[in-house]
């Protein structure tokens, strides 16, 4: 428990006592309440609970989400105290597989129960129970029937959902120090779309319940449900193994620079940042997000003394470390959910000006994915420090962008980006430590696809003159590797003719030599 912040600590034993407080109506001895069915319900829910299929990372499918369709039929055939009472069992019983367990089975008891006192107080608000009753004796006039149940059955699923999104939302603030902004974004849509068809379900098995069938009829309205929970499952399972094969994949590239480890990450967040400004929908945000990460994936071709060359590169070089786009694409070309991020991928070296490679595309030829990335690439390597060069500051980076929109990049993206970091600001990475020192004063340094090793003295770059390393970049918006200018080839040093010795005694040459004879007529 004392690993639970105190504002948690303190949401969670309210949540406790305002659901006892609600289900404590239902122990009094006047209480009209049918313990059979309690007892009958409660049971199922740990049962069904139980025979869900977990998801991966041992998070249990079976939450009170896929209890839905139990606890909305315990909402409809029971007053709201009662109801409340369906929901403990199977929250107390459930796998817990983080801790603190205790704190975690108190916290899922008490949003389960209060979920479901408030899904079965709006049933008995609409009209829904008198509805249902009304069903299963002959018409009266004036007592609605059956299909009036429907409207207050999909009202309660809506108020089962919200209060649970709710209630979630409330302890990531406490417990997890989130904004209110991001503990309910999306929570609330993806918490009301399954509640609604769990609530045609409950109603389906109150329905049966009451029928001269009996309780033994309501367990047909589970099997489909167990369909969908287990197809669910599959699909999370499925997702995980895409995200560790990105993460494979982006490891792979870190371990090859170390000045970029994180580069992809950074990259992947950027790009998020600015589809969010555009309005861009959930999956495409998704999508963008994974091109970020992946979208040097490619220099896993290129020859590691290159990526952590410290001079300019020659235009050979930069010739070889171009190709880590199409590279790159040709990696990932048959990951089929990868979608519009192979694209990105192979294109984020684009410019809007027809100057950029692998395919000189311009304007809106470039996918627009590519032209996101492209932005959120030069700004992470103009703000992360490199072999070649250091860090800028943030607002120097951005205004290299906004010089060099309209040319290089795209001025939506460019806008798009500045908006997002004025409202989420940006966390710059810290330089990669220095290698350690030999005693003889030299950094060793390793080409680990040679296996060789080799000593450098500080303060020097392999073909470099003695003196200071530059300490700022060209100045060019995408200064890193695979987008530096070229340095100019070397200009020859003048070479004099060759020294004439006159010689005394030797005979003549003739034109045709291809050698003098020294003094003596030694050669």
């Amino acid at each position: 428990m004392r690993a639970v912040p105190l504002a948690a600590r303190v949401y969670i034993l309210g949540a406790v006592l305002l659901s006892a407080l609600c289900a404590t109506p239902a122990l009094s001895p006047a209480a009209d309440v049918p313990w059979p069915t309690v007892g009958l319900l409660a049971a199922l829910a740990v049962l069904w609970g139980s025979a869900l299929p977990r998801l991966p990372l041992g998070r249990a499918a079976a939450g009170p989400d896929w209890c839905g369709p139990v606890l909305l039929a315990g909402a409809f055939l029971l007053p709201a105290p009662a109801a409340a009472l369906v929901a403990v069992p199977a929250a107390l019983l459930g796998p817990v597989e983080r801790r603190p367990v205790g704190v975690r089975r108190l916290w899922r008891c008490a949003r389960s129960a209060l979920a479901a006192y408030a899904a079965s107080y709006a049933f008995g608000l609409g009209g829904g129970r008198d509805a249902l009753a009304a069903s299963h004796v002959p018409a009266v006039s004036g007592c609605p029937g059956f299909p009036h149940a429907l409207a207050p059955a999909v009202g309660a699923a809506l108020v089962l959902g919200l209060t649970s999104a709710a209630l979630e939302g409330g302890v990531l603030v406490t417990a997890e120090g989130r904004s209110p902004r991001l503990a309910w974004r999306g929570r609330t849509l993806c918490s009301l779309v399954p509640h609604l068809a769990h609530g045609l379900a409950g109603l389906t098995m109150a329905v049966l319940w009451r029928s001269p069938y009996g309780p033994a009829a309501a367990l047909l309205a589970l099997p489909p449900m167990y369909v969908c929970a287990r197809v669910f499952a599959l699909c999370h399972q499925e997702r995980a193994a895409h995200q560790a094969t990105v993460r494979a994949l982006v490891q792979a590239v870190d371990i090859k620079d170390r000045y970029t480890r994180g580069h992809s990450e950074r990259v992947g967040r950027a790009s998020v940042m600015i589809a969010r400004e555009l309005g861009m929908d959930g999956d495409r945000i998704e999508t963008l997000r994974v091109a970020g990460v992946l979208h040097d994936v490619g220099k896993l071709g290129v020859p590691t003394r290159l990526l952590r060359k410290n001079g300019p590169l020659t235009p050979e070089e930069r010739g070889v470390i171009e190709l880590h786009p199409e590279y790159g694409h040709e990696m990932v070309r048959g990951i089929g959910f990868l979608g519009e991020a192979r694209d990105a991928i192979l294109h984020h070296h684009e410019r809007l000006d027809g100057s950029g490679y692998p395919h000189g595309l311009a304007g809106a030829d470039i996918p627009e994915a590519a032209r996101v990335v492209a932005v959120a690439d030069a700004f992470d390597a103009m703000t992360s420090t490199r072999a070649y060069r250091r860090a800028r500051p943030v607002p120097a980076a951005v205004e290299e962008l906004k010089r060099c929109a309209g040319a290089q990049f795209d001025p939506r993206m460019v806008d798009a980006l500045t908006r997002a970091l004025d409202r989420h600001g940006w966390h710059t990475p810290a330089p990669p430590e220095p290698r350690p020192l030999t005693p003889a004063g030299r950094r060793r340094t390793a080409d680990p696809l040679r296996g060789e090793a080799r000593e450098r003295t500080p303060g020097r770059t392999p073909g470099r003159s003695r003196g200071r390393a530059p300490d700022r970049a060209p100045d060019h918006a995408s200064d890193q590797r695979g987008n530096v200018p070229p340095a100019p080839p070397p200009t020859p040093p003048p070479t004099s003719p060759p020294e004439t010795v006159s010689v005394p005694d030797a005979a003549p040459r003739t034109p045709s030599s291809p050698w003098r004879p020294g003094p003596g007529g030694r050669a």
